[in-house]
């Protein structure tokens, strides 16, 4: 059965639940009831139905179950989009090879992100990780959401923009100020190797960027820090590798760092580097979580700075939350380089925002020009 709720405040995140399980959407509506500033305006059973609804509600956030029947979530997800190509999705995926796959297959087809399925109904009514989780998801998007004009509907009104809803001290979404970026002057030292942070969006951003930087155009090591759990890490791995040629795969631990190769943070391991002997190597760790995240950027980004100096060239994608900026902070510190992804082709523009307004960056780019700009860098070296 599929449920409109009355029109929302126009301040508040419009999310339409998309699931076969009537227990599901009724638990998750219980637990974005509580929250301020987000309504549940639909709640259907397929993709189908999620269409329809879609057509008659005005929504910011689809919450995305994959396997329904009538026409599931990955059928449903290029026909939503294409209705409003605006719309930010999250998939909901279970934490398998099978699901994380599926999800990744549908960031690439448009998905803003993913959120891990509890695997009962108690972990889902009761689990504190999961209920942050998805709140902190969709405020992010809704906020990004509101960024950007509402695309207007044929034949219907000019597109509005909403204010939205003020976010909980614990969303790590920070604000920007207005006003002209402040870039770095400086001249960028050719790098011995490449760094990549990135977080909501990522996947889609590493593939755009890895796709145009194929095998074999520069020479250096690349390392990756994805905001994603295990099991994720694994598949993001495999469809890097795919859409690019390069060998990509999760780090191990102390193992020796060689280029022309991609390594990705495993999930639930901060990845550093650190130096033995004559060689760079891959240390994975436990430490405490970092910006709320563990794999962390800013480990990985520090450690390099110690180890290579003015010899890295960091890259912060698109991402809520501000990790990152410190790491970036230490590699300008030892004479390296930072650039980040800019505002307009960013699905949330917090990591790279957080980067750019700190004045560490030598370059705020469009997403499809990354690619050229660390090639043409890579190759003075």
């Amino acid at each position: 059965m599929a449920i409109d709720s009355p029109s929302p405040a126009t301040d508040s995140i419009r999310v339409m639940l998309v699931d076969d399980s009537a227990v599901v959407r009724g638990l998750v509506t219980r637990i974005l009831e509580g929250e301020a500033g987000i309504q549940v305006v639909a709640s259907v059973g397929n993709g189908q139905m999620a269409l329809a609804s879609l057509e008659r509600n005005e929504i910011d956030v689809v919450i995305l179950d994959i396997e329904m029947p009538v026409m599931d979530g990955l059928t449903a997800l290029p026909k939503l989009l294409q209705i409003d190509p605006g719309l930010k999705v999250i998939m909901q995926s279970t934490l398998t090879l099978k699901g994380a796959d599926v999800s990744l297959r549908a960031m690439q087809m448009g998905a803003a992100d993913y959120i891990p399925k509890p695997t009962s109904t108690r972990d889902l009514a009761g689990g504190v990780d999961f209920k942050s989780e998805l709140v902190t998801k969709i405020r992010a998007l809704g906020q990004a959401r509101r960024a950007g004009a509402r695309p207007a509907r044929p034949g219907g009104p000019p597109a509005t923009r909403p204010v939205i809803a003020s976010t909980s001290p614990r969303t790590p979404v920070p604000i920007h100020p207005p006003g002209p970026l402040q870039l770095r002057s400086n001249t960028p030292e050719p790098p011995d190797i490449i760094a990549i942070g990135s977080s909501t969006g990522g996947p889609q951003a590493l593939f755009t960027v890895l796709g145009t930087m194929k095998a074999g155009t520069v020479r250096q090591p690349i390392v990756i820090t994805q905001h994603m759990p295990a099991t994720f890490t694994t598949i993001l791995a495999e469809h890097i590798g795919r859409v690019s040629g390069w060998e990509a795969r999760e780090a191990q631990d102390g193992e020796a760092i060689r280029g022309g190769r991609v390594y990705i943070a495993p999930g639930d391991f901060h990845m550093v580097v650190e130096t033995k002997g004559t060689d760079k190597v891959l240390r994975l760790n436990k430490n405490p979580p970092e910006n709320f995240c563990r794999p962390a950027v800013d480990p990985m980004l520090r450690s390099i700075a110690a180890a290579y100096g003015k010899r890295v060239l960091a890259c912060i994608l698109t991402g809520m939350g501000a990790d990152g900026m410190k790491g970036g902070q230490a590699v300008v510190a030892s004479g390296g380089t930072v650039i980040a992804q800019d505002e307009a082709s960013s699905v949330v523009w917090g990591m790279p925002g957080a980067a750019a307004t700190a004045g560490i960056c030598s370059a705020v780019l469009p997403l499809p020009e990354i690619a050229p700009w660390i090639m043409k860098l890579a190759a003075r070296r």
